[in-house]
């Protein structure tokens, strides 16, 4: 059964499309910054997710210091904004990079990440160009075995490095324990710290990330800062590790059944291009809100397949229906607009400004 609003929106706006709940985006906010209030910590929030301006002086009014962008691409869309503190969590590498990097630096204070010489090389170019000093932190890896150097011997190293570098200034370190890693990283924090701390050095910045991280705000000794990204929309893969509710997801796609050519079966307008295939781990592409018991099975590019055998009530041809994404911040890089919803009225669209920023 399709709601007055999903009409209104399949009306107006087509589908498949992204709302959000701009009440439950607030009250996100508010939620993650009382987090990292009563934890002790400041919050730079994660643009990762949402990509927009709008949203990131919102956090930022609601009591964020700062704002983490993943690629250069979305620092600079949010430094045309005028947001003027933005750390970058990403090792950037390349004469083109770093003249964007120097232009970046004009307008907007920045931080970068890095886990290696040859990005810290790169960057004494930046700040040559700029004629402004950089300040680095470095990646350490505390167990995700993506970036990040593996032993504090080798943090300590890179802040010698930077230490050393023209045009550079050792700000810190960044983190992205897992969430059962927190032991783990304070052993590798305090070792580096005080590695660092004998070479004369002291960090402004020790970071720490994620929003399946919630509880542990604040649990590294030493930290000064958390990065939240998918908080706030949240998503299908948040409630399962129990950091959300489904009161907490914000996002919806919104979907057409297009088909219902048989029983047990149907096709939604929402396929990989628009759900993206990141299953996150979980059972099926998303939650439908209406038939929860449905199952978005697979799909073609643009063919959602729905199997409804479990389901005690089945959609039909038309029908529009609501789905909680499996990873949002996926979802949301698909689209170059969401539209915003309070309550049952819709009040507008927002561009999804550093859509496709991937350098």
């Amino acid at each position: 059964m399709t709601t007055p609003l999903a009409a209104l929106i399949a009306r107006d706006y087509s589908t498949p499309a992204l709302v959000i709940d701009m009440d439950r985006v607030e009250a996100n906010i508010a939620r993650i910054q009382a987090v990292c209030d009563a934890a002790g910590v400041a919050n730079r929030p994660h643009i990762k997710t949402h990509k927009s301006p709008v949203i990131a002086k919102m956090q930022i009014a609601g009591g964020a210091k700062g704002i983490t962008c993943q690629k250069l691409g979305e620092a600079e869309i949010m430094a045309d904004a005028g947001i003027d503190d933005i750390l970058i969590s990403y090792n950037l590498i390349g004469d083109e990079k770093m003249a964007r990097l120097a232009a970046l630096q004009a307008r907007a204070k920045v931080t970068v990440a890095a886990d290696n010489a040859v990005v810290i090389a790169g960057l004494t170019r930046a700040a040559a160009i700029s004629g402004l000093p950089l300040n680095v932190v470095i990646e350490c890896d505390t167990g995700r075995k993506r970036a990040g150097v593996e032993t504090p011997a080798e943090a300590i190293e890179l802040a010698r490095l930077i230490r050393d570098s023209d045009g550079l200034v050792f700000a810190g370190f960044m983190l992205y324990p897992t969430e059962t890693g927190w032991p783990a990283a304070q052993a590798f924090f305090d070792e580096a710290l005080a590695g660092v701390r004998a070479l004369g050095l002291e960090p402004t910045i020790v970071s720490t990330g994620g929003t399946p991280n919630l509880k542990n705000v604040g649990s590294l000794k030493g930290a000064t800062e958390h990065r939240f990204g998918t908080s706030i929309y949240n998503d299908r893969m948040q409630v399962a590790a129990g950091v959300a509710s489904w009161d907490d997801c914000a996002l919806n796609v919104y979907s057409t059944v297009v088909s219902r050519a048989g029983p047990d079966r149907g096709i939604l307008d929402a396929g990989s291009k628009t759900l993206t295939s990141d299953t996150g781990g979980l059972d099926g592409y998303g939650l439908i809100l209406e038939h929860p018991e449905a199952k978005i099975e697979k799909f073609a590019e643009e063919h959602g397949f729905l199997d409804l055998t479990r389901s005690n009530t089945r959609p039909g041809v038309g029908d529009v229906v609501r789905i909680v994404p499996n990873h949002v911040c996926v979802v949301v890089n698909m689209f170059d607009e969401v539209v915003m919803v309070r309550g049952n009225e819709v009040i507008g669209t927002l561009p999804v400004a550093a859509r496709g920023r991937l350098k």
